[in-house]
């Protein structure tokens, strides 16, 4: 049995929301802001991790 990694989504907004993107099989909608400083935040529920286009390649 293997594990799935979470996905990583480029983002153009420092604010994203996250909603597991499963239809009723998600999680409920949360809201995340990217940190200007860090470029990137994950989410809490589904690991999926969201980096900022600007932090594209360097995180």
């Amino acid at each position: 049995m293997t594990a799935q990694t979470p996905e990583t989504r480029i983002v153009d907004s420092y604010r994203i929301a996250c909603d597991g993107g499963e239809g009723a099989l998600g999680h409920p909608r949360v809201w995340y802001q990217i940190p200007a400083d860090k470029g990137w935040v994950e989410c809490g529920y589904c690991d999926c991790k969201f980096i900022h286009r600007d932090f594209e390649g360097k995180v």
